[in-house]
């Protein structure tokens, strides 16, 4: 990452007030994306997990032709 979480955080604080429970994202890891070709694929599966909260899991399908 460019900016460590800590500098994000201390910059987001200065423009907006951060509640307990928001969540930062921060983009794409490393090793990943259209910089390497290593994107998402049909079956492949997005599974976002946060203790205490819950889990979202969303499996890639084949848009609609067209759409």
């Amino acid at each position: 990452m460019i900016y460590d979480i800590f500098d994000q955080i201390r910059y987001l604080s200065t423009v907006m007030t951060l509640e307990p429970g928001d969540l930062l994202f921060t983009g794409t890891p490393s090793g990943v994306g259209a910089a390497t070709g290593n994107l998402l694929k049909v079956g492949d599966v997005v599974r976002v997990e946060v203790d205490g909260v819950g889990v979202i899991e969303n499996r890639i399908v084949q848009g609609k032709s067209g759409a």
